[in-house]
């Protein structure tokens, strides 16, 4: 039995990963007892099992996936939305609405609506099928949607959560994470959105780099202490120009006092 990979390497298609007894997983395939990548992407071993993962992926829905969507087409009592992928999903109005609902449900959601759903069904001849009753489910308000490759979503989110936490407590803003390579980011400011945006493609452009939360997290701290010696700049500014100006109107009202003494004097 041999390995011929470091971990974490990447690989390309052909390349041989192992021999002997072990098992091939995603991006893998047999050959005797060698074990072959099929795509270019990250070697990774866990046990006998032998997989790769993609360093560019398209996605494929599965059932429970929280997914990010945007609404293409109202038919009937149904929405269709564009998830990505080669698959259109669709959702029902009974799957996003209360009852009773008027008959035309454009007025709840309409063509170009973003909305944050979960995969309920899903076998690669119809669907994929969206729920929106579940919590946090709901059409999206404001924000921004940052789309990334999916194969790197599990590389944002971090191990138990620890990378996409960090980035929210640090920017102080409200993200949702769709399987599907979606991103919505709720911030304060478009600088501060624009700033989470750099963080996901850094993320994605590095996911096979070590000590990538630290790094990612050094910029954003160092990105946030421009942005607020900027704001302070500016409202000394403000302050600087609100002076000026009342300084300006007590000469103003300073030199009607004086016109007026003189015509007073006059008469």
């Amino acid at each position: 039995m041999a390995v011929y990979f470091e971990k974490r390497e990447i690989v390309v298609p052909g390349q041989l990963l192992a021999e002997g007894r072990y098992r091939a997983s995603v991006g893998t395939y047999m050959e005797g007892e060698n074990v072959y990548s099929t795509i270019m992407g990250l070697a990774e071993l866990k046990g006998n099992t032998v997989r790769v993962v993609p360093l560019q992926g398209v996605y494929i829905p599965r059932e429970g996936d929280l997914v990010l969507g945007t609404i293409t087409y109202v038919a009937g009592n149904n929405w269709k939305v564009d998830i990505g992928g080669p698959y259109q999903a669709s959702i029902h109005a009974n799957n996003a609405l209360r009852r009773p609902y008027d008959d035309d449900i454009s007025k709840y959601m309409d063509v170009g609506d973003v909305i944050a759903a979960e995969v309920s069904a899903f076998d690669r001849v119809t669907g994929p099928y969206l729920t929106m009753k579940g919590r946090g489910l709901r059409k999206l308000e404001g924000g921004m949607v940052v789309r990334v490759s999916p194969a790197k979503i599990p590389r944002i989110i971090g191990r138990k959560g620890s990378m996409i936490k960090m980035i929210m407590d640090t920017l102080k803003i409200k993200v949702m994470v769709g399987q599907n390579g979606r991103i919505w980011v709720d911030a304060p400011t478009i600088d501060v959105m624009r700033l989470a945006r750099k963080a996901f493609r850094m993320i994605e452009d590095q996911s096979h780099t070590s000590n990538l939360t630290n790094r990612v997290e050094e910029m954003l701290k160092e990105e946030m202490a421009k942005l607020e010696e900027a704001e302070e700049s500016d409202e000394a500014d403000e302050e600087e120009s609100t002076e000026d100006s009342e300084e300006l109107d007590e000469e103003e009202e300073t030199e009607e006092e004086d016109i007026e003494e003189e015509e007073v004097n006059e008469e």
